[in-house]
């Protein structure tokens, strides 16, 4: 086993939190550039692959990257993903068309699927629980602060310089996070002959991009391309598991993955990853098609729980010494189904302001969970796991957000298509009514109307999910902090 020596933690916290917001801005920061970029690129229709690729990648990496470092220690994968990312961010501002933009975000995916669990990782070797509560907070404040600059540092780009720059940004970020790395984070890791299960670690990736791809391009009218990657899915994770058990130093220990805390906790995640999909891609056409009123209602209505999710995470990590861990993830898991019943009352006259009391009654109660879970994970496994357990909690939530967006999307999709009294919503008249403008009646009535029920019927099944959350959440036992790393992984 190896343990990190003395860092100077300060700087390394800093360094820390800078390749997270790295990566955090770069979700929020090219949402305001790509209409530019497709009007100069060309290639509408591969407009979502953009941000679908990078997930793609940066979920199917995300766990290699985990058991990389329980190899080799945190310092060298976080240099080699911030390399990637930075590498990918500087060929992405010199893309000459869409699809060598897709490929681009791939390469950054990557690198984003070391940095973000080795940021996490990392705190948790330099800070036992007891003093880790702080730092959590400070984490936590990194995305809330990216999603409040990075549309409005995006549009001053796109104002006064090239679109490139929304990408080369990076690089002085990821240069300066490298910096701290490099001369504050000591690691003492021992040299050992060790095995790297290269097939495994293939074989999973290939199997995670393909189901990835597969949910994203469900519903689509690529079906051959959907039921293809479908096939390509089943037949690499059964050769994965193959590998896996024959393998002497697996890539994934299922043994590992099967412990009931670290199985409750990840299924918790996804779900709670599903839920947060649902919210943010549907509530802001709630409130614009059938509340009436402006996006920026609909975007005040859904920051809600952007603010609600860090103050969650902040108020766990200081108190979950005092409380214990599993009492706060049963509280945040309780607040999700809560803040998801508040949707289900919504109707046609109702105030935006119930929308937003529920996306913040979940984002606190998002907050709460996913600090606590993460947690939670790390103390009963000790160093040579805790990088693999980190990125297997990054890992649920990821996966969790893609199943979320085509269930959810399913649900709607499905309800319009069969419509209200068997008259099915037709595109053309769904983009009608979406193109209206806001605080008028435009658009046919009984469309707005079916969307209405079908966006109900998608809360429902929102509500649905949160509750088996709170029902899985009931499922982790207690766990005693300082006494945690002691005990045995197995």
């Amino acid at each position: 086993m190896s343990e990190p020596v003395k860092s100077s933690r300060g700087f390394v916290v800093a360094a820390v939190m800078a390749s997270m917001f790295m990566v955090a801005i770069e979700a929020t920061i090219i949402s305001t550039a790509m209409p530019q970029i497709v009007a100069e690129l060309g290639g509408l229709d591969l407009y979502s692959w953009v941000f679908s690729s990078f997930l793609l990648t940066q979920t199917a990496m995300t766990v290699v990257f985990g058991k990389l470092s329980d190899l080799y220690g945190r310092k060298p994968v976080m240099l080699v993903g911030i390399a990637i990312f930075i590498a990918g961010s500087m060929l992405a501002g010199i893309a000459w068309s869409m699809p060598s933009m897709i490929v681009f975000r791939l390469i950054q995916g990557v690198g984003a699927g070391a940095v973000q669990p080795m940021a996490l990782t990392i705190v948790a070797d330099l800070y036992p629980a007891n003093e880790r509560g702080k730092v959590q907070g400070w984490l936590a404040s990194v995305w809330a602060f990216s999603a409040v600059v990075g549309p409005l540092a995006g549009s001053l780009i796109i104002q006064d310089l090239s679109w490139a720059w929304v990408f080369w940004i990076n690089a002085p970020i990821g240069i300066a996070a490298a910096v701290g790395f490099v001369f504050f984070l000591r690691e003492d890791v021992k040299r050992q002959k060790r095995s790297i299960d290269y097939a495994g670690a293939a074989l999973f990736s290939v199997a995670i991009a393909a189901l990835m791809f597969a949910l994203t391009e469900a519903g689509s009218l690529n079906e051959a391309a959907t039921f293809i990657a479908g096939a390509l899915f089943i037949a690499a994770s059964v050769l994965f598991v193959l590998q896996e058990r024959r393998a002497p130093d697996p890539m994934i220990s299922f043994a590992l993955w099967r412990r009931r805390p670290i199985a409750a906790a990840n299924g918790a995640t996804l779900l709670a990853g599903m839920a947060l999909m649902g919210l943010t891609t549907f509530l802001p056409m709630y409130v614009q098609v059938v509340l009436q009123r402006s996006a920026v209602i609909a975007g005040l209505a859904l920051t809600m729980m952007v603010l609600g999710w860090p103050v969650g995470a902040t108020i766990a990590a200081r108190s979950f010494q005092r409380v214990g861990l599993r009492r706060i993830m049963l509280i945040g898991s309780g607040l999700i189904p809560i803040g998801a019943l508040c949707f289900l009352t919504l109707g046609a006259d109702s105030s935006p302001a119930a929308a937003a009391l529920g996306s913040l009654v979940m984002g606190l109660g998002m907050g709460l969970l996913s600090v606590s879970s993460l947690v939670l994970i790390q103390e009963i496994v000790d160093w040579s796991q805790r990088g693999s357990v980190t990125a297997s909690n990054l890992f649920a939530r990821n996966l969790g957000s893609t199943v979320g967006a085509t269930v959810f999307g399913a649900v709607v999709n499905f309800s319009l298509s069969h419509g209200m009294n068997g008259v099915a919503v037709t595109a053309d008249q769904l983009q009608r009514l979406l193109q209206s403008p806001a605080g008028t009646l435009g658009g046919d009535p009984l469309v707005r109307l079916a969307l209405q029920h079908s966006l109900h019927l998608m809360f429902w099944a929102m509500f649905l999910v949160a509750i088996v959350i709170a029902l899985i959440a009931t499922r982790v036992p207690t766990v005693t902090l300082g006494r945690a790393r002691q005990e045995p992984a197995e």
